[in-house]
């Protein structure tokens, strides 16, 4: 007699999708890190840097939002997180987009806005790589 049971195993994504993702993790922390160091000695080098890391972020990010939509019209299993994670890096694209203009502005000026935003897009990036690396689909076995 033989059984056939619908199984639960981890789909990955795209290499190139994970590495898209991936890359956003280390450019926008280092942005965070850049800000606070920017925090305690004021020496505009540091909003210099936290500019150039959210710019590379942006653009890892807007990738990864790409192969993101990508992904979701080739979704052979809909789920509820299927449509969280494109939205979830959206969101991470415009914030960033924000604290792009807010560190475009003077030094003194991005304080306290920048360093804030630079935290919660860090946060928002690190639960979308979350997201991105633990998606499910459910397969049959023979």
């Amino acid at each position: 007699m033989s059984r056939s049971a619908p199984t639960t195993y981890l789909s990955g994504i795209h290499p190139l999708h994970a590495l898209l993702l991936a890359s956003t993790f280390p450019l926008f922390l280092g942005a965070t890190l850049s800000d606070y160091a920017y925090s305690k000695n004021f020496h505009i080098q540091w909003s210099t840097f936290s500019s150039w890391l959210i710019a590379g972020g942006l653009v890892f990010a807007g990738l990864a939002f790409l192969c993101a939509i990508i992904g979701l019209f080739r979704a052979e299993h809909r789920r509820g997180l299927t449509l969280v994670y494109p939205l979830l890096l959206l969101v991470i694209w415009v914030l960033g987009f924000i604290n792009a203009l807010v560190h475009a502005r003077d030094a003194w000026a991005m304080m306290p806005t920048g360093l804030i935003l630079s935290i919660i897009v860090t946060v928002l990036t690190v639960a979308a790589i979350w997201i991105g690396f633990s998606r499910r689909t459910v397969g049959a076995t023979s």
